[in-house]
């Protein structure tokens, strides 16, 4: 099983470099590239410690939950903002595309991992709070730039972050929240495994903030105008990708890391 894990770990590592070849790269197959080795693994690894029925849960809740707010507030503008996905997002159901659905699957369970290591015993309010804010860490350094540069989905008010309402990190921690604490309350058991086991789902966590630090924006655009008419910088909205990347979503890496130790 753990080869198994470490060759997700690397097909997906291997994908992050897909993102700086847009023109070479069908788009459609970037985000799958980017969405299914972390599900999968997800799978593999969830399915050790809950058993299938368990992952399987989890999943459902990512799919109901997450998407459920994705529509409410594609329709009304809660929790997240005013905004819509484009056609990078490839197929949809009624308007949330099915590859966002499973991205919650994938990296969602990653968040939740790192944050029972952290917290090192089962606690059915902290560790969904927790893992919440590092679920929330991932979309701090991604959301602006797929906004952006990959144009997947669109803000139609622009946003106080690159273009990003802050409406949209609340909400995301509203709805990471939310399945975290449903889950919790359905899985109370301590899951057990070997320190090389979780070691693997932190590692994974690591490539993803890592990957953010190799997105490349095309050197024709240096600046770029939100819906709202507002102009920024690329280099400077990269920079603050990175920096996410590196303090925040690394410190999370770090401490879980030293837990392990």
């Amino acid at each position: 099983m753990m080869r198994w894990l470490w060759a997700f770990l690397a097909i997906y590592a291997a994908a992050r470099f897909t993102q700086a070849f847009p023109d070479e790269i069908p788009m459609a197959v970037i985000v799958a590239l980017h969405v299914l080795p972390p599900l999968a693994f997800s799978i593999v690894h969830g399915a050790a410690l809950y058993r299938l029925r368990g992952i399987l849960m989890f999943l459902l809740l990512c799919v109901i939950v997450g998407g459920g707010f994705e529509e409410l507030s594609l329709h009304t503008g809660f929790p997240f903002g005013h905004y819509y996905f484009t056609a990078a997002m490839g197929p949809k159901i009624l308007q949330v595309p099915i590859l966002l659905g499973l991205a919650y699957v994938g990296i969602g369970y990653l968040a939740w991992t790192l944050a029972g290591i952290i917290l090192a015993e089962p606690r059915v309010v902290a560790r969904p709070l927790l893992a919440a804010a590092i679920m929330t860490a991932w979309d701090l350094a991604m959301d602006p730039v797929w906004a952006n540069l990959v144009h997947a989905w669109v803000w139609e008010r622009g946003g106080a972050y690159f273009g990003v309402p802050l409406s949209n990190f609340l909400g995301w921690y509203l709805t990471n929240y939310t399945l975290y604490q449903l889950f919790a309350l359905a899985v109370r058991t301590r899951a057990e495994g070997s320190a090389a086991f979780w070691r693997v789902a932190v590692v994974f966590y690591a490539v993803s903030a890592a990957g953010n630090l190799i997105v490349l924006a095309p050197r024709h655009l240096v600046t770029f105008t939100d819906a709202a008419g507002v102009t920024w910088r690329v280099s400077n909205m990269m920079l603050a990708s990175a920096l996410v990347s590196i303090f925040v979503m690394g410190g999370f890496v770090l401490v879980a890391w030293r837990r392990l130790r």
